[in-house]
């Protein structure tokens, strides 16, 4: 399947000063999957290695991660011969190999001819656990996420949908079949961006067989858990997890600590949201206490929203039912929104953009806060086609902003100062 990760890795291969390149990303969000890909299309041939299951390497790299050794022996075990500019160099789950993240920095300074690439489904826990020695200034970096609503139309074979959306949010002209995008884009909250769950979704068109893919998943998350934690927090880290659609059911989405456990405090489970962080399976969205230029400056750090990174995985843990997403009723329940603004998060991080909401003193709250250039503009997620609220009004009032962004199921426009953009079209933000 198409993904927009492998146009940057086009360009890591051809850039001059390329660095050994490491791909973070959550488990089974498709690394394996698109690195193999690249070695396939752009290389004369590759060879790619998981450093949880080939030990023998682990203890090549322990007794030496010179390139020349490594190189040596990756060539006599996988009977290849790697030629510099030619064989691509993959190795896989990184994490499990201190050793091996440390020789990045040797494979740059002695041996840059050669394409190597790292990839890890939880680098940034181990990192996070300050026992590797992360390659500093010796190494390039991209994340893969799970798969944007985007590249679900791409899956489907609709990419001249996806232009004629894109159109239409440069234009801000209503789009023709706009109930046809709104049906894909109910499918997609259910399916989600799982790679796995995707392809099981085209081939069976099935939302009960992608259900099955994705507790598979989540069962692979919570044996992460146990492996990458120590059994203390590995139960902590589980339980903030499992809080998150009940944290989103809240009127107030902010994550409380008391509904994981009463009594909780950031003392007992901050370093349980991190390590949920840093292994990619949640995405946290901090409030900005102001809607002035530079928005970044002003983050509270102690009050936050946790969202999961993939909306499907969230409707699966919540239970929320397939028949009341696909309704072409409106469907009276908060979490509803929930849903949408996990979705927006979803497409916001997938671009780069630095997840932020804001809040004044309990009157208004805008459900994220985005910087392009000097402009501040405030977006506000709506899941149906109800869009009234005084909070855009609010902030638009205070900081004086160009124009603002609602994100709802109504079809796209632009009036009084408010962009209008269907749920479907967030990608294009």
């Amino acid at each position: 399947m198409k993904r927009k990760i492998y146009s940057e890795l086009i360009n890591w291969k051809n850039k001059s000063g390329r660095m050994p390149l490491i791909v973070n990303g959550a488990r089974q969000v498709g690394k394996s999957y698109i690195l193999q890909e690249f070695g396939k299309q752009e290389f004369d041939n590759y060879i790619i290695v998981n450093l949880e299951v080939d030990k023998a390497l682990v203890e090549k790299f322990d007794e030496s991660f010179t390139p020349a050794t490594i190189i040596q022996y990756l060539e006599s075990a996988h009977s290849q011969r790697i030629t510099p500019g030619k064989t691509l160099i993959v190795l896989d789950e990184i994490q499990a190999c201190e050793r091996a993240l440390t020789s990045l920095k040797y494979f740059c300074e002695q041996a840059p001819e050669y394409h190597i690439v790292a990839a890890g489904s939880l680098l940034g826990v181990a990192i996070n656990r300050q026992k590797y020695s992360f390659p500093v200034g010796k190494v390039n970096e991209i994340t893969l996420f799970p798969m944007d609503f985007e590249e679900f139309l791409w899956a489907l074979g609709r990419e001249n949908f996806v232009e004629l959306i894109r159109e239409h949010y440069e234009s801000n002209e209503p789009l023709d079949v706009h109930s046809m995008a709104v049906d894909l884009y109910n499918q997609y909250l259910i399916v989600g961006g799982m790679p796995a769950a995707v392809k099981e979704f085209i081939n069976t068109n099935s939302f009960v067989a992608v259900a099955d893919i994705q507790n598979r998943i989540l069962n692979e998350y919570i044996a992460d858990m146990a492996k990458y934690a120590e059994p203390s927090i590995s139960i902590k880290i589980r339980a903030c997890y499992e809080s998150i659609p009940a944290q989103l059911a809240k009127e107030n989405r902010k994550f409380q600590y008391s509904v994981v456990q009463k009594g909780g405090s950031a003392t007992i489970f901050g370093e349980s949201i991190e390590w949920l962080r840093y292994a990619g399976i949640v995405l946290k969205c901090q409030k900005t206490t102001q809607g002035i230029m530079p928005i970044k400056v002003h983050v509270d750090l102690s009050d936050f929203k946790l969202y999961m990174s993939d909306v499907g995985m969230l409707i699966m843990q919540s239970g929320m039912a397939a028949q009341a997403i696909l309704s072409p009723f409106e469907i009276e329940t908060p979490f509803m929104g929930a849903i949408a603004e996990n979705y927006v998060a979803q497409a916001f991080s997938a671009n780069l953009i630095p997840l932020l909401y804001w809040k004044n003193n309990n009157t208004a709250e805008m459900d994220f806060v985005i910087q392009k250039g000097v402009d501040v503009i405030p977006v506000e997620v709506k899941a149906g086609v109800r869009v009234r609220s005084k909070s855009m009004h609010i902030f638009m009032t205070q900081y004086k902003c160009t124009y603002g962004i609602r994100i709802s199921k109504k079809n796209f426009g632009f009036e009084n100062g408010i962009k209008s953009v269907p749920l479907y079209a967030a990608f294009c933000i």
